[in-house]
């Protein structure tokens, strides 16, 4: 664990995501708590520009709601929908990837036709599709990301039981009797685990801007606020208050780019041929 976040600490650019991602972890968990005002509270006059007014620095939108306690209250909608949606997402893809890996033949071409089913599909519109029948909310938006998510891990995690199942290890456990339940859990997933954190990492990413993108639609969760419906909100008023769609798709920017750096510097981390050159 040293080793590994040694070598995150030492490269430039994942250090500059994980910093950049602490800072939004940090307005998620606490933020609320220190403005525990209600984002949908109107408390000035409309399109109050930043700066112009005490307290409001990043101004107000057309209904005279504070962007900054907006901006604040979905970092944690935004951060809460991408780590749930992607857990489930691994809960699903996990399980099937290593059961059609180890078991092959025609398990694995069932399971892999199933799983190919699903990104024949678009995975936006089916996403949509998803969210319009179980109606908006935040379980649904939940649910549509991660049932649209899986493929990808399923497909990773197969690719690397197939290489694993012959190893020597596994062999032995085959040898001394253990079942195939056994084998995956204890023999093979652990030494999967690798590229399941970096894909995890960028999946987050992708959830998040799923998110954003069906909040914009008005498909999103409308008790609660999020950057993504922000944005949609100020769409139409674009030329004459800039900053209500500006400062959200800033705060969707830069932790989409902080969750991508921190993944591509696990990936070196975690990559033995990266690690033993040097990067």
């Amino acid at each position: 664990m040293k080793a590994l976040t040694g070598r995150l600490l030492r490269n430039p650019s994942s250090l500059i995501g994980l910093i950049i991602l602490l800072l939004v972890l940090a307005v998620a968990i606490f933020g609320p708590l220190v403005f525990p005002q209600s984002p949908w509270r109107m408390v000035q006059r409309p399109f109050l520009p930043p700066l112009a007014m005490p307290g409001f620095p990043l101004g107000t939108d057309a209904l005279g709601r504070d962007i900054a306690i907006g901006l604040i209250h979905g970092a944690r909608v935004s951060l809460l929908v991408g780590l749930i949606s992607t857990l489930a997402a691994l809960a699903i893809g996990v399980p099937l990837g290593a059961v059609a890996g180890y078991a092959g033949g025609r398990i694995d071409d069932a399971l892999m036709r199933f799983t190919e089913f699903f990104q024949t599909i678009p995975s936006f519109a089916l996403a949509i599709v998803l969210v319009a029948i179980l109606q908006p909310s935040i379980v649904s938006t939940v649910t549509a990301i991660a049932i649209v998510s899986w493929p990808p891990v399923a497909r990773l995690v197969r690719a690397e039981v197939l290489s694993l199942r012959s190893r020597e290890y596994v062999q032995a456990a085959v040898v001394t009797g253990h079942t195939n339940g056994w084998i995956i859990w204890r023999e093979i997933l652990p030494n999967t685990l690798s590229p399941i954190i970096v894909l995890a990492s960028l999946m987050v990413a992708t959830a998040i801007l799923l998110e954003s993108s069906l909040s914009f639609l008005g498909l999103g969760d409308p008790n609660l606020m999020s950057w993504g419906y922000m944005i949609g909100a100020g769409r139409t008023v674009i030329r004459q208050a800039w900053w209500l769609t500006v400062f959200p798709g800033l705060a969707i920017l830069l932790t989409v780019l902080a969750l991508n750096l921190v993944g591509e510097g696990l990936n070196d981390a975690l990559n033995p041929r990266l690690a033993r050159q040097g990067r």
